[in-house]
């Protein structure tokens, strides 16, 4: 069976609804907290870029992102990193990455059984 990442925070209802579904389904995951265990640099640029870019992969609608100074919610380039390395929450969670590294956000018992079909 392939191995499946799936990054997050323990304390995300969404995460947790995640890890049910795929002990549900019987599947070999590794959870992550990105917190507890941050995410390197490149990591998060290749998420960034698979996902469609910056603007897909962080949550503007989460408290954090709405408690930043105005000044620092028109990132732009290298900026959007430096962001969501300090600000590790401000990923959309859950990440899921599959044994071939490639990277999806967000959860739906449909759009996961479909990603990780075959």
């Amino acid at each position: 069976m392939k191995k499946i990442r799936v990054y997050g925070l323990n304390n995300c209802d969404t995460c947790r609804k995640a890890r049910k579904w795929l002990e549900r389904q019987g599947r070999d995951f590794e959870f992550i907290d990105y917190r507890e265990h941050p995410v390197g640099q490149d990591a998060l640029r290749d998420w960034a870029a698979q996902v469609g870019g910056w603007e897909k992969l962080v949550n503007r609608s989460s408290t954090t992102w709405r408690n930043l100074p105005e000044d620092r919610k028109q990132p732009a380039g290298e900026q959007w990193l430096a962001l969501v390395t300090e600000h590790p929450q401000l990923v959309k969670r859950p990440v899921l990455v599959t044994a071939d590294g490639v990277a999806s956000v967000g959860f739906s018992e449909a759009g996961w059984q479909a990603r990780l079909a075959g």
